[in-house]
């Protein structure tokens, strides 16, 4: 993944202020983002995926430009053709799996109701092992299926990297390893490119090719494995 970034954002909530100052570069294929809860990583991810604007800087993803304070380019999240899975998955409680897994697709997003079949959906669900609850709904699900379902989701659309926020904090220890290896093994099956951001030192270790370590808004150290 050819990844630059180099931003300043000013954040309030109420007196309070953070500055958020990250810049890194990279070419790894797994990037990961380590640091304590607070130190500014889901806000700099949020920015590369277009969620949050910074006050200034660039951010450049496989040779395109997402972000130019300057040149005043701001490509919006649904064009920026990267996943981003967030902590708590977000699938839609009204759709079934097969129609949040539809959601992401070109048809899906206009009617995602009517997304339940084809080629690409049928991949999915085989790929995740989701078939036999392709018909249930979130609440339905166990939490290794929701991640399942929320994964499928975000990569139905191809994109050109996968954006993961803490992706294991919800669940419990023994899930959490498993999960774990079952992303290990897709994301070297897919060879996606894929930036995930921890606190927790095992997912370093399974997925740091490259580790950047955050605290305070700012890159503080990086190491290669």
């Amino acid at each position: 993944m050819q990844i630059s970034l180099d931003i300043s954002k000013t954040l309030r909530s109420g007196e309070r202020t953070f500055q958020l100052e990250a810049c890194f570069a990279s070419a790894g294929q797994r990037v990961v983002v380590y640091g304590p809860s607070g130190a500014g990583k889901s806000q700099m991810m949020k920015a590369l995926a277009g969620l949050v604007t910074p006050d200034r800087g660039r951010i450049e993803l496989a040779g395109r430009c997402l972000y130019d304070g300057l040149g005043g380019i701001n490509v919006p999240a649904r064009e920026r053709n990267v996943a981003y899975l967030f902590q708590d998955y977000a699938l839609f409680p009204h759709l079934n799996v097969r129609q949040n897994i539809g959601f992401g697709l070109q048809r899906g997003w206009r009617n995602p109701r009517a997304a339940v079949e084809g080629e690409a959906i049928r991949y999915w669900l085989q790929a995740f092992e989701l078939e036999p609850v392709a018909h249930q709904f979130p609440h339905q699900l166990s939490g290794g299926q929701r991640q399942r379902v929320a994964l499928a989701r975000a990569l139905a659309p191809q994109p050109a990297a996968l954006l993961l926020d803490e992706p294991f904090a919800a669940l419990d220890p023994g899930l959490r390893e498993r999960m774990r290896a079952e992303l290990d093994a897709l994301q070297r099956r897919l060879a996606i490119p894929m930036l995930l951001i921890t606190h927790d030192p095992e997912d370093v270790r399974v997925f740091g090719e490259h580790v950047l370590r955050m605290e305070g808004g700012r890159i503080v150290e990086e190491k290669w494995a």
